[in-house]
């Protein structure tokens, strides 16, 4: 149990490869084979007590409206008081928004997993099974992102194998759309345009990728892993995604490809000085609106709960 506020750090994810498969009975959800990998690009959390103590928890997002449906954020500590019987005095999560929204790269899934990490932490309850049975309730992505890190991904992303980091962090060129992407909408077109991969072609490609990433490579030697399923359904909804896919390879970028559900391009410098090659590549694309990012892959203490300054 540790005293408020507490902060940590939610990273994104970008998923070097995504297949999909049927729809699931009975939840209806897609099989999936994917790596879910973190990186350093993150929106800050800080858990506190509110004002009112006897009043409801609440969550403040800088930059982002909260009239509506609940956050994934709020469900999140909320599921986690129900679970672990924790009856503390109400709170206020406080995020600070840099991830792009409905982006495909997880940021509201990468929330959620935050806040569970901080009420285990300001808590002191909840096993390391509670939090994972409560992320997989929430999203595939907020178990993937409850330690963020290096994860292949099958099931419907609920089944979880950890995989060892890159032996070197790599650089992330991160080129956002204008307008997001339902990732819904971006399923029901992929299922329009193709029937899907079956259980055994997943299975097969699942265990190519464990093997293309069981010695640390920063990326699968063969292009053809790091497919993405969902990148055509992305390009008929949202066709300014080619020119972006183009200019990160034009700056150099290993290889390019749409992220998650998309409309963000993400283009992945793996060889010497990743890092700063991403960096690079951002500074030749300052006119581009929106902005480019860059970032590096991250592991588990990137994202560790400690004490806020506050």
């Amino acid at each position: 149990m540790s005293p408020l506020p507490l902060r940590t750090l939610a990273p994104a994810k970008i998923n070097l490869g995504l297949f999909v498969g049927p729809r699931r009975a009975p939840d209806g959800r897609h099989e999936l084979a994917t790596v879910v990998q973190a990186i350093s690009l993150a929106d800050e959390l800080t858990l506190e007590y509110a004002e009112v103590a006897a009043g409801a928890d609440e969550v403040v997002c800088s930059g982002l409206a909260l009239d509506g449906p609940e956050t994934l954020a709020a469900s999140a500590l909320r599921a986690f008081r129900d679970a672990a019987g924790w009856d503390a005095p109400a709170l206020r999560l406080r995020i600070v928004k840099r991830i792009p929204i409905a982006a495909g790269l997880g940021g509201g899934s990468a929330d959620a997993a935050g806040a569970l990490r901080l009420a285990r932490a300001a808590s002191g309850l909840g096993s390391d099974e509670l939090l994972q049975d409560l992320a997989v309730g929430l999203g595939a992505d907020v178990a993937a992102l409850l330690t963020p890190g290096r994860w292949l991904a099958t099931g419907a992303g609920e089944l979880l194998h950890e995989l060892p980091p890159p032996s070197h962090p790599f650089g992330v060129l991160v080129l956002a759309a204008g307008a997001g992407l339902s990732t819904a909408t971006v399923y029901e077109q992929a299922d329009r345009l193709a029937d899907g991969r079956t259980q055994p072609q997943l299975r097969r490609i699942a265990g190519d990728l464990r093997t293309a990433l069981e010695l640390g490579a920063a990326m699968p030697a063969a292009h053809e892993l790091l497919h993405n399923d969902l990148q055509s359904a992305a390009l008929a909804l949202s066709p300014e995604i080619e020119p972006a896919l183009q200019q990160a390879l034009a700056s150099g970028a290993d290889a390019a490809f749409v992220s998650g559900s998309g409309p963000t391009v993400v283009g992945l410098f793996v060889r010497a000085n990743g890092p700063g090659r991403a960096q690079r590549a951002v500074a030749g694309l300052g006119a581009r609106q929106p902005a480019p990012l860059w970032a590096e892959s991250v592991q588990a203490p990137f994202a560790r709960v400690h004490a806020s300054d506050m």
